[in-house]
């Protein structure tokens, strides 16, 4: 076999590697690639409840210390979750913390989402994902989901279904983060 020959078998080879990884990306990549704990958190878009809204996307927050809030306005723990993440937004934000929550509410709910949002008399940043991607992008087995996100931009805490944020372990958890600096060392 000449020199050529080889280099095309190797060519070949490198071929239907490539092709193979491909695949498998394509078919398994959830499950090759986990959203967990220690993982990058993924992008994400929505859009603001201003008058005029305007997107936003996870690098909005960067460098932030970023509390993820997946929820909707039919889900039950949703509602009665969401005074404790006030409580934790009135308390944790002068400090630095960020508090998204992301609705996945069908499209044309806006007018019931601030509703929502007036009647629990919530203050902190609450967007609409109106096709619910970050769904499949968090891979979010359902609501309420809760993702805490390091300055760093990795996840340090999943959390399925409703939390207690008044609860010390979860402040604790949030104060911590706040004392590192972006590249996740202590100040």
């Amino acid at each position: 076999m000449t020199v050529r020959q080889q280099w095309a078998v190797v060519g070949g080879i490198v071929v239907v590697l490539a092709a193979a990884i491909a695949i498998a990306i394509r078919t398994f990549g959830d499950e090759m690639f986990q959203v967990t704990v220690g993982s990058k958190a993924p992008e994400f878009n929505a859009i603001t409840l201003d008058s005029v809204p305007r997107p936003v996307t996870l690098a909005t927050w960067r460098g932030e210390v970023v509390l993820l809030n997946i929820w909707a306005t039919w889900c039950v723990p949703c509602r009665a979750e969401m005074p404790s993440i006030e409580a934790l937004h009135q308390a944790m934000t002068p400090k630095g913390l960020k508090i998204v929550a992301v609705s996945i509410d069908s499209p044309g709910m806006r007018d019931r989402i601030l509703a929502f949002r007036k009647e629990l008399g919530l203050t902190f940043e609450i967007v609409y994902d109106t096709t619910g991607a970050i769904r499949d992008a968090y891979q979010a087995n359902g609501v309420p989901e809760t993702f805490i996100i390091g300055r760093d931009g990795v996840i340090r805490r999943r959390m399925i279904g409703a939390a207690d944020w008044n609860d010390p372990v979860n402040r604790a958890l949030i104060t911590e983060l706040l004392g590192e600096r972006a590249d996740g060392s202590a100040r």
